[in-house]
């Protein structure tokens, strides 16, 4: 039996949806789901840590990269939301043979944060991640400081989110990393790195990575933070790159 849990939709190309902090992949790509209907085959897993996969007293991108690996077979797009973007980075970097596109909606990859908003956001990030404070409202902070508003979230989410916590707070941290940008950059297939239109900071941090990987460059605004409920904007972003367009909108 493996370690990671995934739900298979549809038939075709595969995408392999890999979901963010505090979430698991069913509760995250919900909107993604109709895409199974447009001649695509969605492997929807729960990284470790997460759901029905294998328990992790952290969750590590890098240990998400050899998972999804594992998953890609002889070819599969990748999408990765906020820290399931990592993982997708270092995976795509590993097989660039069997990577049909790359998609990143809103990494934190902090370590390429470079203009005054972008170093902001980190310095936020960082301060709510180490602060030691109850559980509740240390999710309650860091939806805040990634620019998610707590209010709008049910209160069934924090119910699922709190188990989570120790999860997300003992993360590798993605601060310092030394990304596979020279690799991502001259892999031939398409990319693109989406933010939400909602912070200054993501924006910069967004650009940055868009122009260190060679990828183009959307928005899809009105969800937050949470880029995979923005639709119908993000689904026609996706399936602009599925199918090779490469204008991105």
């Amino acid at each position: 039996m493996s370690d990671i849990f995934v739900e298979e939709l549809g038939k075709g190309e595969t995408v392999l949806l890999v979901h963010g902090g505090l979430a698991t992949g069913v509760e995250e790509w919900q909107a993604q789901r109709p895409l199974a209907d447009e001649g695509f085959r969605l492997l929807i897993i729960d990284r470790r840590g997460y759901g029905r996969s294998a328990a992790a007293n952290g969750e590590d991108f890098l240990r998400d990269a050899d998972d999804i690996v594992d998953l890609m077979g002889d070819g599969a797009h990748l999408v990765g939301h906020s820290y399931g973007g990592l993982g997708a980075m270092f995976a795509a970097a590993r097989r660039p043979e069997a990577t049909l596109s790359l998609a990143l909606l809103e990494p934190p990859a902090f370590s390429l944060a470079k203009d005054p908003a972008a170093r902001a956001l980190v310095n936020e990030v960082r301060d709510v991640w180490y602060r030691d404070v109850p559980d509740d409202k240390w999710v309650r902070g860091f939806l805040k400081s990634v620019g998610s508003d707590p209010d709008e979230f049910p209160p069934e989410f924090f119910e699922a989110a709190l188990p989570l916590v120790p999860v997300v707070r003992n993360a590798r941290p993605m601060w310092d990393t030394a990304f596979p940008l020279d690799e991502l950059a001259a892999a031939p297939f398409p990319k693109v790195v989406v933010s939400g239109g909602h912070s200054a900071g993501f924006d910069g941090v967004c650009d940055e990575v868009a122009k260190r990987i060679n990828a183009s460059r959307a928005v899809a605004s009105g969800a937050g933070h949470e880029v995979q409920f923005a639709v119908p904007a993000i689904n026609e972003i996706l399936i602009n790159l599925w199918s090779g367009d490469k204008r991105m909108t």
